[in-house]
């Protein structure tokens, strides 16, 4: 089974047929009929939820960590994970509110945003694929030395006064209730799908997936490959800084605070195999309007943040665990 001229073997996921096709189908289908479930949940528990406004406020508890997802959800289906997301965008937004402090312009706040996102990825991608460091345990520790430098930049202060140029990346309308944000991830997630799944860079990444060293024997250069999603991983949690930093109009140490678990939470209900291999953006998509529904009912109905924290928490070790115990009780 050669794949050195970007074929695709018949198991992996954009040329699955019968019962593989099915099952990845079926889950799609599963979650985009919870996603209506809840949104008809959502009119019931409150009538302000169908608000042309309100409903495009709810857009932005998920644009920013789905467009971090889109990446995640490459570089888990290559067989890897980076946990420094959130601690990317907590170093980004202080680089750039330390520019600010120095009469940097929107463009430059951009580029900044962009370069240190940029960087952080290269970062973990180095200690990964040049010293073969588990990436689990490379960004758990970046995640506390990104999160650690904003701390001591900031201490307890803000950086605020942003330009109303900057902030209109963050709260800007490009039509009507149509976001820039949410424009962003409609992009993202049109960019990424063809990526994915039409391209032979995206087959390479399921191959990588489901077994690095037939994938080495086969031609594709691995170690190439995560680095350039480590670079994507980062670069996509610059872009959410720019838009988070935009829309709260300040930085804080805290911002994006335990943002990880909710990425990988919502790239893992879309149906990504959290051991790699398999997954779509599709299934990320849905997810997260899944996940920003449910927050923002949840806020609709002044739920306090922990229980969503838990809520999330519990979602996590559910659709990791579920379909071990189905494919348990199908082989007793």
């Amino acid at each position: 089974m050669s794949l050195a001229d970007g074929t695709r073997p018949r198991h992996l996921p954009d040329r699955l047929s019968g019962r593989g096709a099915r099952v990845l189908k079926s889950w799609e289908l599963l979650l985009f009929g919870i996603a209506v479930l809840i949104f008809l949940a959502n009119t019931q528990a409150s009538q302000y939820f169908l608000d042309p406004w309100n409903l495009s406020d709810a857009t932005f508890n998920f644009t920013e960590k789905a467009m971090i997802g889109f990446a995640m959800a490459l570089l888990i289906i290559s067989g890897e994970i980076d946990l420094s997301v959130a601690g990317i965008i907590a170093l980004a937004s202080t680089a750039m509110g330390w520019a600010l402090q120095f009469g940097v312009g929107t463009p430059g706040l951009v580029a900044i945003g962009l370069a240190v996102g940029l960087l952080c990825g290269a970062f973990n991608g180095a200690l990964v694929t040049r010293l073969g460091l588990p990436s689990i345990v490379v960004t758990i520790g970046t995640m506390s030395l990104f999160r650690g430098i904003s701390y001591i930049v900031l201490g307890d202060q803000a950086f605020n006064g942003y330009p109303e140029s900057f902030a209109w990346l963050g709260r800007g309308y490009v039509f009507w209730v149509i976001s820039f944000e949410l424009t962003l991830f409609a992009v993202f997630a049109l960019i990424y799908g063809v990526v994915l799944h039409k391209t032979n860079f995206g087959r390479h990444i399921y191959t990588i997936g489901n077994n690095p060293t037939a994938a080495r024997f086969s031609g594709i250069r691995v170690e190439r490959v995560k680095m350039i999603l480590f670079l994507l991983t980062g670069l996509m949690s610059g872009i959410a800084a720019i838009c988070l930093t935009a829309r709260l109009g300040s930085t804080r140490p805290s911002i994006a605070y335990a943002w990880e678990l909710e990425v990988v939470t919502m790239v893992v209900l879309g149906g990504v195999s959290i051991l790699g291999g398999s997954g779509s953006i599709l299934g990320v998509v849905i997810a997260a309007l899944v996940m920003g529904m449910v927050t923002f009912g949840l806020g609709l109905l002044n739920v306090p943040g922990i229980v969503m924290s838990i809520f999330i928490g519990a979602l996590l070790i559910g659709v990791i665990a579920i379909p071990r115990l189905v494919a348990k009780l199908r082989r007793s």
